[in-house]
């Protein structure tokens, strides 16, 4: 049995979940999201709690029952309170500002760096060298920041450049530190 797949997901006051043929639909307070689930996995749902179940040890039933309860825990949670990635940005003359649904980037280029949030995305400014993405849906949350890295990723010599917030960016030692 899964570890994961054999938890039971617990759905918070004002999240609904209907499922029809294996699609999953869950409506709450920030929106709604729907996810298609394999046909080899059984979703039910029995006093506000819902169960993920497979029907044999097969090694395609096995490595989809993690993966659906995992998704659908993950739109319960995106519905009720959201995701959420944090970019930092270090070096002489990097900043970001916004605006209107627009973000705007001088990452050293000869140019400034465009890009209009997706939708069911946005992104925040708190100061000129941080950058917030917030959504519901946690593939698009994460793709995105993503993306936003990889405008100017950090370079292993003096970490100059976009990262998360929570990551630690190993440096290289110059020509110089050579004996």
């Amino acid at each position: 049995m899964s570890r994961i797949g054999k938890l039971p997901v617990t759905l918070p006051a004002g999240v609904e979940v209907t499922v029809d043929d294996n699609l999953v639909t869950v409506k709450g307070p920030k929106g709604q999201l729907q996810e298609k689930i394999s046909n080899l996995i059984k979703v039910e749902m029995q006093d506000g709690v819902l169960t993920v179940s497979r029907d044999s040890d097969d090694k395609e039933h096995r490595s989809a029952h993690g993966l659906s309860r995992t998704l659908i825990n993950n739109m319960v949670t995106g519905v009720s309170n959201g995701f959420e990635k944090k970019l930092s940005i270090l070096g002489v003359g990097y900043r970001a500002e916004k605006k209107g649904n627009t973000l705007v980037m001088a990452l050293g280029y000869s140019h400034p760096i465009e890009m209009v949030d997706p939708e069911g995305i946005s992104t925040e400014v708190p100061s000129p060298t941080e950058i917030v993405v917030r959504g519901i849906d946690k593939a698009l949350v994460g793709n995105y920041a993503a993306i936003i890295r990889s405008k100017r990723a950090p370079e292993p010599y003096k970490g100059k450049g976009i990262r998360y917030a929570d990551e630690v960016v190993r440096t290289k030692e110059g020509k110089t530190g050579k004996k």
